[in-house]
This record gives C-alpha cells, sequence and structure tokens, in this order.
C-alpha cells in the first residue's frame, strides 16, 4: 500500500504539470531522491578506499589467500595442514582462484576515480595517482595470471561484460606508458587527493618517485624475455627519480584502536586464521609457522632481523601462562610439507613476532627503498646503471632493516647491530653475475617479507633464492613449486570466448604449473 500511495502522489502530481512553472520540476524530482544513496562520484573516498583494500588485497581472505599459497611456495611460512598447503605442499588447486576478486573492488573503485576526473585539466594530479596506482594493481593481476583482461577491463557501466584478454607483453608495455604519462602530468600548482591520499597525502613528488620505481621494478621483470626493453625503461625509471630515502617509501599506517578498519588487515587477519592465541604457540588454527628454509638462513647470516619478526612461545614461570622469546639460538623454522597432523614439538617452532609482525599499528609497506635500491644494484650488474652495485646493494641491506622499526618499537635494529651484518655478509664483488644475481635476488627475499606478490615474481624471474620443492603424496604440481595462480571458473562460464581465445594462446594451460609471458619457464 505504501508503494502504492508514493505511486498516486507522482501520478498526480504529474497531470498538474501544465499548471506548475518549470522551476517546481526540481522539487518534483526530489520525491524520487533516495537519501540514502550517492548520485555523484566523490574521488577522493573511493580512491581511500581503493588503497585500503588494493594495498592487502586477499593476503589471507579465509581459504583462498595469498599467505596460504605465495609464503609458503616461497617458504617463509610452513603448514601442517593438507587443507591449507597449496603452497607448502602443493594441494588445492581451487584456493588460487579468488585473487580475480580485485576487478571488482579495488580496481573497479580506482576505475570510477579515473572516469569522474579524466576530464578536468584541474585534476590531472587525481588522475596521474589514479592511473599509477590502477597499474600497481594490474601489475599483480597480470603477472600471476599472464594474459588477463585490460583494456576492456572495468568497462562494465559500458556494457562490456565479457572484456578480450590482452597479452601479457601488450599489458606490460602498456604499463610502462602509463606510468610514463602519469608521472610527467603531474603539475604542483593544481590540488591534489590531499589527505585523501593514504600513501604521501598529495605529495606529488612522493607520487612521482613511486610511479618510477614501479617502472623499474616492472622493466626488470623483463630482463630474461625482452632485454632491450628491459634495459631502456629501466634507464627511464633511473633518470626519472627511484624513491631512495625512508620518507619516501609507500606505505599505509595504522593503528591500535577499537576500530577494525584502523588496524593493518594483514596482521588482523593473520591473527584471525593462523595466530587467534599468540601467547600459547599451540594449536594455531591453519597449522602454519615460519619455514626452515627462512629461519635457517636468517640464523646461517647472523641476520638481527630474525629477533624482530620470530618468536618462540614458552611456559611461563609458576604454570602463569606463556611468554614469548626472541633468542637466536631457540629460533626454529618448520620443515615445509614434512607433516600432517600437528608435530609433537609444534609449540617449539618460530612464529610472528606479536609486537611487530601481528602489530595492529604495523603498516603496509607498498614500495620501499629496500628494494629499489637492490633494483639499481642489478641495474649496475648488468651495465644499465652507472652506480656501484655495492653501494647501493649495501644501502639496500641497510634500509631492509631500518624499515622494521615502523612496525613498533620492537622492530628497532640498531645501527651496530646493521653494520656488524654488513661487515660479515660482504657484497661479492669478486663473484660471478649469476653469485651476485642470487644474492641481491636471496636479500630480496628477505627484505620483502609479507610482501609476497613481489616475493613470487622475482623468484620466478631469477629463480633465487634457491628453494627446494616438497614432494608431498598425492600433490598436484608433481612436485615442483606453483608458477602461476588459476584463473576461476567463473570465467571459463561467462567468458568463455575470451578465456579459451587467451588459453589457447598461451598454450601454458590453467594450471599452478602453467607459466607466463616473463617467465624464462614460458614455452608458447
Amino acid at each position: 500500500m505504501k508503494i502504492i500511495y508514493k505511486f498516486s502522489v507522482i501520478l498526480i502530481l504529474s497531470s498538474n504539470i501544465c499548471f506548475i512553472g518549470c522551476s517546481d520540476l526540481t522539487d518534483l524530482a526530489e520525491l524520487n531522491r533516495n537519501p540514502d544513496a550517492f548520485e555523484e562520484v566523490v574521488p577522493e573516498f573511493l580512491f581511500t578506499n581503493s588503497q585500503l583494500i588494493g594495498a592487502a588485497f586477499n593476503f589471507t581472505n579465509g581459504a583462498d589467500g595469498q599467505h596460504f599459497i605465495l609464503a609458503q611456495a616461497m617458504q617463509h611460512f610452513a603448514t601442517h595442514s593438507e587443507v591449507r598447503g597449496t603452497g607448502d605442499k602443493y594441494f588445492n588447486e581451487s584456493m588460487a582462484r579468488s585473487h580475480w576478486a580485485i576487478y571488482s573492488t579495488s580496481l573497479m573503485d580506482n576505475e570510477r576515480v579515473i572516469e569522474t576526473v579524466k576530464d578536468d585539466p584541474n585534476k590531472v594530479n587525481m588522475l596521474s595517482a589514479a592511473r599509477i596506482w590502477k597499474t600497481y594493481m594490474f601489475h599483480i593481476v597480470t603477472d600471476v595470471h599472464g594474459d588477463v583482461p585490460y583494456s576492456q577491463a572495468l568497462k562494465v557501466l559500458d556494457g562490456n561484460i565479457r572484456p578480450v584478454y590482452d597479452t601479457q607483453e601488450d599489458i606490460y608495455l602498456n604499463m610502462l606508458q602509463e606510468l610514463e604519462e602519469a608521472a610527467l602530468a603531474f603539475n604542483p600548482a593544481l590540488p591534489t587527493f590531499g589527505n585523501s591520499d593514504l600513501f604521501y597525502a598529495g605529495d606529488i613528488v612522493k607520487w612521482r618517485k613511486f610511479s618510477y620505481s614501479l617502472m623499474l621494478r616492472l622493466a626488470m621483470r623483463l630482463t630474461e624475455v625482452r632485454p632491450d626493453i628491459a634495459e631502456a625503461w629501466v634507464k627511464k625509471a633511473i633518470t626519472g627519480g627511484v624513491i631512495l630515502a625512508d620518507n619516501e617509501i609507500a606505505k599505509l599506517s595504522f593503528e591500535d584502536g577499537p576500530i577494525p578498519h584502523s588496524r593493518n588487515p594483514k596482521a588482523a587477519v593473520l591473527l584471525q586464521q593462523d595466530y587467534q592465541n599468540p601467547q600459547a604457540g599451540i594449536s594455531n588454527t591453519q597449522g602454519g609457522k615460519y619455514a626452515e628454509t627462512l629461519i635457517d638462513h636468517l640464523k646461517n647470516t647472523g641476520d638481527p632481523r630474525l629477533n624482530v619478526i620470530a618468536v618462540v612461545w614458552l611456559d611461563a614461570p609458576g604454570g602463569t601462562g606463556y611468554v614469548y622469546d626472541t633468542t637466536t639460538v631457540l629460533q626454529r623454522g618448520m620443515k615445509n610439507g614434512a607433516f600432517f597432523g600437528e608435530p609433537d614439538d609444534f609449540q617449539t617452532y618460530s612464529e610472528p613476532h606479536p609486537n611487530t609482525i601481528l602489530n595492529f599499528a604495523s603498516p603496509i609497506l607498498t614500495m620501499t627503498n629496500a628494494e629499489t635500491h637492490l633494483l639499481l644494484a642489478e641495474a649496475s650488474l648488468r651495465g644499465w646503471y652507472s652506480g656501484d652495485a655495492k653501494a647501493a646493494y649495501e644501502d639496500a641491506v641497510r634500509a631492509g632493516m631500518r624499515q622494521w622499526a615502523l612496525f613498533g618499537d620492537e622492530g628497532f635494529i640498531s645501527g651496530d647491530k646493521i653494520e656488524s651484518y654488513v661487515r660479515r655478509n660482504p657484497y661479492l664483488s669478486n663473484g660471478t653475475f649469476e653469485e651476485k644475481l642470487e644474492q641481491i635476488s636471496t636479500q630480496k627475499w628477505v627484505s620483502l617479507l609479507l610482501d609476497n606478490y613481489e616475493i613470487f615474481a622475482n623468484w620466478r624471474r631469477t629463480n633465487y633464492p634457491r628453494l627446494i620443492p616438497t614432494n608431498y603424496p598425492g600433490n598436484i604440481t608433481g612436485g615442483t613449486i606453483p608458477r602461476r595462480l588459476i584463473i576461476p571458473d567463473s570465467e571459463i562460464e561467462l567468458n568463455q570466448d575470451a578465456f579459451y581465445a587467451a588459453y589457447n594462446r598461451q598454450n601454458v594451460g590453467n594450471l599452478l604449473t602453467s607459466t607466463v609471458w616473463w617467465d624464462p619457464q614460458y614455452q608458447k
């Protein structure tokens, strides 16, 4: 009856239009306006939301998250569970599919920002930041899947619900061009996102460095498949200026407060999914601990980061509960693919430090100077950068250790400890190309802990560090480490022609063992 009443009112008012002035039509429209709906896009709000979701996208996300796939496959973490063993035991192919949802969340929000500001010359700084952020998110999608919808993606509002799949080569060439154009378009005289920008609060100088740093990362990705393109864009990125200082890091900051959305989502989900009782170190929900490969490397190199990321839980004196201990000799990692069911000594294995890794007030580091210095070291190694590889490598080590202070007071590593590590683990100036590349890539594997997508990508490109695959009974990869994530069944059902066109073109299958175009193991 309520609906009929409203409709009758509209009819009655409409029948009297000829007796009222045109100015009164505005009042008429107000009767049919939903007071709870947004009728205009607010770019600042959507950009903030896109940053929040995109920076931590699918870190765990229940059973499907990259923590259970990539962090285990890269042997930072291990589990005794088969169900959660996609990266540990190479089980459960279906767990690799949910990363596709970034299209309908962070990417779509960001695309609405772009569509709203692109025709306003006064909002070019907003447009540039959104273009850079779009490229960041798309490079993750294509790196884990290969050929994906790109040029026609996000055009749902235009009626295109079955976008074609672009080749990864075309995607990469376009992403590099996007980063260059966006960086050059920044104008210090025009408005920015201001405080709605969670990375840099509208600082376009830092956004430009973020763009060139991402360009450097993407260009280096092509070293094995298109070294000519890689060299040209590496040099262009370095000339443009990359992130070098601690205060230039692209990061999201959080706080430990009563509002869940203000907390670091990676820490929150790690606690929720696997470490719900961080005062015990036993009966972890998903059976997770740090991996033996990581802990042994840190111990063997005397790396002080071990003591700020890892703890072992001990019984407190007098049976009063549990206390954590960061003593180096006590730390031990669990072997990947070794257990089904909780081992008797499960409590004795290392797990994330409650006041750094699991700290709600810790940041998410999206692009760091530790990474850019390592990229510069590799560029020097390849003859594409005139700077000294040894100096760049050592600067990377120092930056990678300093950044843990951002995770809380217990993450601080003293300068003396940092310099001691540098002296005991010198850059291999007299080593072969491969020995130097291995050292640089292994350092990246350590420095980028929690940035699982990038660690996974760099390992596939360089095959460093040297990881030993597991061969758990019944695994679905033939005992090899996954090299790609699965495109979901929904694409086969809803976008069949485009999916199979890409599937047949790549000739790599839709498996965890498939490869992407820039992967040296890619076979066309």
